[in-house]
């Protein structure tokens, strides 16, 4: 019976014929009684969607299915925030869990982060982790837990554990950056500029920048793109920047660079960035100021100097082994080594990327951080050099246990875009950001206020600091950078349990890879370390091509 009148009328086409029964039935009534003008508008306007749906040719659905088609679509736009508020249970992480996100917007607005009635966390799955505790906890005053980067140098900083990480004026809006520098000016902590450089927006609040210098030299470039000293040392000298980070790679997409359109390229952004207003901004993929490992430190210690002493270090995703491997043996054949060393792990990321660049280029924070810490360890520089770490860091926690991997700091991203109340919509790349963090439409920003989010941004990170602390007297420490491998433990899929330094190679040997048998270390090391040049990225030797591939 269905097939017999779908050869006479489609019933794919039943809601436009409904659609045009109701407009002509509407006509009649308004020419014969008088009424049904607000019905002819209607019914009139939804046939000429249908009839623009059966002559466009872009979208066979609505080629199929006038009018009603459009239903699809707008159900798959809010798919995600159905799935966020209706369906998602509170520990799927996607890439955050309405838990983590949850954390971070009771203690942004300083509410009771407390749980009644025990953990909702399977206990006994594989990869759960927990933090051994003491039977005789410590009492700490303060929870304003610091370390010292560039000791030494003429001008050290004395940095808080917990930090903004990078993010660019220009990927946020000017009312973020405002109240993420504000939080950190009430706080003392630092803000990451990410390399667009620093606004008259990160200036404004007076809080602790560390200036981010990338491919494109923004802030301090010529007109060709190249780097220039005098525009460097102009910024770089400025009291408000603390530290000078060199930005190699990033976690969101390392290897890859980018271009902002210049349509994107406001007058703002132009004037931090030293690029011309409406053309387009491109931060290649790799450095023009040095081409090797031993340049790449003498242009570290060029910069450090041109900044009048200020710490000086650099930011990667570890890719190549040998590439690593590469800068470390730059820095014992010239004696100079940057100060600290950010370790961005391939789960980060703010921007958007190319879907194949954010789930399958990088290494991981772990394992990221687990090779610069021991490969530092094993050459005897781990005590000059301080490592940041950043990656889907949102809780006290997560810098305990990548404290315990080796970091001295740890750096945030989206957990402090949720203290200025992102709600993970991840539409960062349209500018139709809903909160006004990530955009640059004046109008949506303004829904952003920087007075209230700039005491979001100092909660958050005073909170988390203070759980930090709870951590660590629990342990019976003194300092977050007492805690090790030994104090977190993980179940195992065949429900064994094990401390982190019984799984995983923590602690190279000091000065391993320099005084002892290769053989007796792990793979990477064995295979990739000889092959390894301070005055080459490429892998060296006649096994080259071979390892490579």
């Amino acid at each position: 019976m269905i097939d017999t009148l779908d050869k006479f009328f489609p019933t794919r086409y039943l809601a436009f014929g409904l659609c045009c029964l109701a407009l002509a039935l509407s006509a009649f009534s308004l020419l014969v009684f008088g009424v049904g003008g607000a019905a002819l508008l209607l019914s009139g306007v939804l046939v000429a969607v249908g009839v623009y749906d059966l002559r466009q040719k872009k979208r066979s659905i609505l080629r199929n299915y006038p009018v009603i088609g459009h239903i699809r679509f707008a159900l798959e736009s809010i798919r995600p925030e159905i799935r966020q508020y209706f369906f998602e249970a509170d520990n799927d992480a996607s890439p955050f869990s309405r838990a983590q996100r949850s954390l971070v917007y009771q203690r942004a607005k300083a509410q009771v982060d407390k749980r009644p009635f025990g953990t909702q966390m399977d206990v006994h799955a594989d990869g759960y982790e927990w933090m051994n505790h003491s039977v005789a906890p410590t009492r700490l005053d303060s929870h304003d837990f610091r370390i010292t980067i560039g000791a030494g140098r003429a001008q050290p900083y004395s940095a808080s554990v917990f930090n903004i990480s990078a993010m660019s004026f220009g990927a946020l809006s000017a009312n973020a950056i405002q109240s993420l520098n504000a939080g950190a000016k009430r706080g003392n902590f630092a803000h990451d500029t990410g390399e667009g450089s620093i606004s008259a927006h990160h200036r404004k609040n007076g809080g602790d920048l560390v200036w981010e210098i990338a491919s494109g030299y923004f802030g301090c470039r010529n007109t060709d793109g190249s780097f220039n000293a005098d525009k460097f040392a102009a910024n770089a000298c400025d009291p408000q920047v603390k530290l000078i980070e060199i930005k190699l790679s990033q976690g969101a997409k390392p290897g890859h660079g980018g271009v902002l359109p210049g349509p994107k390229v406001t007058a703002e952004i132009a004037a931090a960035r030293g690029v011309p207003e409406g053309v387009d901004c491109v931060s290649p993929a790799s450095h023009s100021a040095f081409s090797t490992p031993v340049e790449m430190m003498y242009f570290i210690d060029k910069l450090r100097t041109l900044s009048g002493g200020k710490p000086t270090g650099f930011k990667l995703c570890i890719g190549h082994p040998w590439e690593w491997f590469a800068m470390v043996k730059a820095m014992l054949a010239t004696g100079i080594t940057p100060d600290f060393i950010v370790v961005d792990g391939a789960e980060g990321g703010t921007g958007a990327a190319p879907v194949e660049f954010t789930d399958h280029v990088g290494s991981p924070l772990q394992e990221g951080l687990l090779l610069v810490h021991n490969t530092l360890r094993g050459v005897g520089l781990r005590d000059r050099i301080k490592i940041g770490a950043a990656g889907k860091v949102t809780s006290a926690f997560d810098i305990a246990r990548l404290m315990a991997l080796g970091a001295d700091w740890c750096n945030s991203a989206r957990g402090f875009m949720f203290a200025l109340g992102c709600l993970q919509a991840q539409t960062c790349h349209t500018g139709r950001c809903p909160t006004g963090v990530a955009t640059q439409d004046p109008q949506r920003q303004q829904s952003l206020v920087v007075e209230d989010k700039a005491t979001r941004v100092y909660n958050f990170h005073q909170q988390t600091l203070h759980a930090l602390l709870e951590l660590v007297q629990a342990a019976g420490i003194e300092h977050p950078n007492q805690i090790t491998a030994h104090h977190i433990v993980r179940r195992s899929a065949d429900q064994t349990v094990r401390s982190l330094a019984q799984l995983i190679l923590t602690q190279l040997p000091d000065r391993a890879l320099l005084e002892s048998d290769l053989q007796a270390l792990p793979l990477i090391y064995r295979t990739s370390w000889p092959r390894a040049a301070a005055g080459s990225f490429l892998l060296q030797g006649e096994e080259a091509l071979a390892l490579a591939a």
